[in-house]
């Protein structure tokens, strides 16, 4: 496929993604891994599961993380101009539309029915990512990958320990892993 091509088909995807879903980054990024990865091939399983992770643990909307990464990996700075621009400007126009009619339909039993609906919805596709993500990792990963996996969702859902510090954690974890993979070779 020419780079032309390449491009075009980035926004569009991603024009397409960020216009038909709600829910935040998860769900953007759960669609993406369907195209890239399932679809189209340009991606692994595993640089999904990397860009998805980087994308979380980097400051900003994982939805933005996310396209900067996917893009630079498939097109360099071009490509993540084009995945920008496509995954900001549907919220944009969006919200811009919204904010202007919000006092006509801010109580509106119908609108307040269609957002319950959508959260439903969102969460269905949220509950999909994490068990494709994880039953992957299962299959391929280490039994620390498993293991610090298993530990972090205790920490955070029972324990109501804070996000950043595990992933701090594992951040640390990571990098003294590498090191010590370095040592042993």
């Amino acid at each position: 496929m020419s780079r032309p091509a390449r491009l075009w088909r980035m926004f569009y995807t991603m024009l397409y993604i960020s216009t038909f879903t709600f829910g935040g980054g998860f769900v953007i990024v759960s669609l993406m891994k369907k195209k890239y990865v399932d679809q189209y091939g340009w991606l692994s399983e595993e640089e999904m599961l990397d860009m998805t992770a980087l994308a979380q643990s980097s400051p900003g909307a994982i939805a933005v993380n996310a396209a900067i990464l996917t893009g630079y990996r498939l097109a360099g700075f071009l490509g993540v101009a084009v995945s920008v621009v496509a995954t900001v400007l549907p919220p944009l126009i969006i919200l811009s539309v919204i904010s202007f009619f919000y006092g006509a339909f801010r109580d509106s039993p119908a609108v307040q029915a269609v957002l319950r609906g959508m959260q439903a919805g969102v969460a269905a596709v949220i509950c999909d990512v994490v068990l494709d993500l994880s039953g992957k990792m299962v299959k391929t990963r280490s039994v620390l990958s498993i293991v610090l996996m298993l530990v972090t969702f205790v920490l955070v859902y029972f324990l109501n320990v804070s996000v950043i510090l595990l992933i701090l954690a594992a951040a640390l974890l990571g990098i003294a892993m590498g090191f010590l993979r370095k040592k042993m070779k």
